[in-house]
């Protein structure tokens, strides 16, 4: 038998419209899904896994800005310039590392991004 995979990712936010539309810039294609008496969130695709998009309950005071994420990307510069386009704060451009070519960028709630052009 192979080891785990990735199944789900759920970010909660206050900021619902604004890191669906930084997760949209880096390609992943959220739609808005509701399932019984739970909040509309948006659901997409990343690779075998789902990434999903919620509302933080009420009584939660903020979101988690600890975790740190890490994506591959068809053309990174395209996607960056899209995440600037779109608001996103840059500490700056792109650069080639040991990995390849990569970005760290913050999405909305400031968990930090990394960006891998595949």
């Amino acid at each position: 038998m192979g080891g785990p995979s990735l199944k789900l990712l759920v970010l909660k936010t206050r900021q619902v419209d604004k890191l669906r539309a930084f997760y949209q810039a880096l390609g992943v294609e959220l739609v808005e899904e509701k399932h019984g008496d739970g909040p509309v969130h948006y659901a997409g695709k990343v690779g075998d896994a789902v990434l999903e998009v919620y509302p933080l309950p009420d009584g939660s005071d903020t979101a988690d800005a600890t975790t740190r994420l890490g994506f591959t990307v068809g053309k990174l510069p395209e996607v960056f310039q899209a995440l600037k386009e779109a608001g996103t704060t840059v500490a700056g451009e792109p650069k080639e590392t040991a990995w390849g070519l990569r970005a760290v960028v913050p999405d909305p709630d400031g968990r930090a991004v990394e960006l891998y052009q595949g």
